[in-house]
């Protein structure tokens, strides 16, 4: 029974996005890290080369340690100092970056694999319709076989017939024949007969001269039937050689069949090879969202507690220009009175913008 895969031709194109950013209290894109659903590949007509490629990048994946994943609850942000986030945002961005390059290395060779099935789907196919070619020319050439057997049957049968109504007893040859007649004859015209006696010669020499047309007549149909059985046994012998030349065609076409479900089966194996790396990719690019996600959120933490800090400092520098202005105020008001100022007091004139 032929074995059946189905195939999607969809290929995998996962971003795996290795993160750049730097921690910073800057403002960070949102766009996060999405996995997007893949489908792994089967099994569709191009012949796969059995070389090997040498110089092919060798990938090697690695197992994923949890005890190096960064375990942070989201109420456990707020409660963090700003030196804190920065700290875990750093690590939350270089524990991501190492699980996208892991799951990048596991994309890489789940795709490689799916190629190879493909190929390994397509050199099916390819054996499968070489085999139906073969199987189309043992039908063609059956038919044929079968034509010629049948037409050689009805003309044996013909033949065979007509040897069942030949008579059985002794015939006397046409030479015997001829050799009588001429001596009858002979004796009709050297001798003198009564009249009756030549009436009856020439009655047998009638009669030898009809059997004498009946035999040359069977000796033709002889020659004929001759060639007619030479003509039964020659298709015969092409109906055999038929025979030969299907058997061997289905021989070829048993072996192609063979070969055909034996790169199903290696096409099923590498399938399930790429399925488990998939299953694999995902689980590394769940861990690197999730890291994503949290330093995102992370990020967002640290630019308020960044526009807090710029709102007092900007509140500090406000009271500070208030102080000062307050301060040259009261100087301006003694100079104005007659007082002596020192240099303490003009620079403080100069701050307030009074001079």
């Amino acid at each position: 029974m032929e074995s059946k895969i189905e195939i999607e031709d969809t290929e995998s194109k996962e971003n795996i996005a290795e993160g750049t950013d730097e921690v910073t209290t800057e403002e960070v894109t949102t766009e996060e890290v999405t996995t997007e659903e893949v489908t792994t590949e089967e099994v569709t007509t191009e012949e796969v080369t059995t070389e090997e490629v040498t110089t092919e990048e060798v990938i090697t994946i690695n197992e994923i340690d949890p005890e190096k994943n960064v375990v942070l609850k989201e109420e456990e942000i707020e409660t963090k100092s700003k030196s804190q986030l920065i700290k875990v945002a750093g690590e939350l961005r270089d524990r991501r970056n190492e699980l996208n390059q892991e799951a990048s290395r596991r994309a890489k060779l789940r795709d490689r694999l799916n190629a190879e099935t493909r190929g390994r789907v397509d050199k099916a196919h390819s054996h499968r319709q070489e085999r139906d070619q073969l199987n189309d020319l043992v039908q063609t050439k059956k038919d044929v076989r079968n034509k010629i057997n049948q037409d050689a049957s009805d003309l044996f049968k013909v033949l065979d017939n007509q040897n069942k109504s030949k008579s059985p007893q002794k015939e006397k040859s046409i030479e015997e024949l001829k050799k009588e007649i001429e001596g009858l004859e002979f004796k009709q015209q050297t001798e003198v007969l009564t009249v009756g006696t030549e009436r009856k010669l020439i009655e047998k020499i009638g009669g030898l001269k009809d059997k004498y047309t009946t035999q040359k007549k069977k000796i033709e149909d002889n020659r004929v039937s001759n060639e007619k059985k030479k003509e039964a046994e020659n298709a015969r012998g092409e109906a055999s050689k038929l025979h030969k030349e299907m058997i061997q065609l289905a021989d070829d076409a048993q072996a192609e069949h063979n070969t055909m479900i034996e790169c199903y089966r290696d096409a099923d194996l590498v399938r399930n090879e790429a399925d488990e790396i998939h299953t694999k990719f995902i689980e590394a690019q769940e861990m690197a969202d999730a890291h994503h996600e949290m330093f995102i959120k992370v990020q967002k933490v640290l630019r308020k507690v960044d526009k807090k800090d710029e709102s007092s400092r900007h509140s500090a520098r406000e009271a500070e220009r208030e102080e000062a202005k307050r301060e040259g105020q009261e100087i301006y008001e003694r100079f104005k009175q007659g007082q002596s100022l020192d240099t303490e007091d003009l620079m403080k004139l100069q701050k307030a913008g009074l001079l």
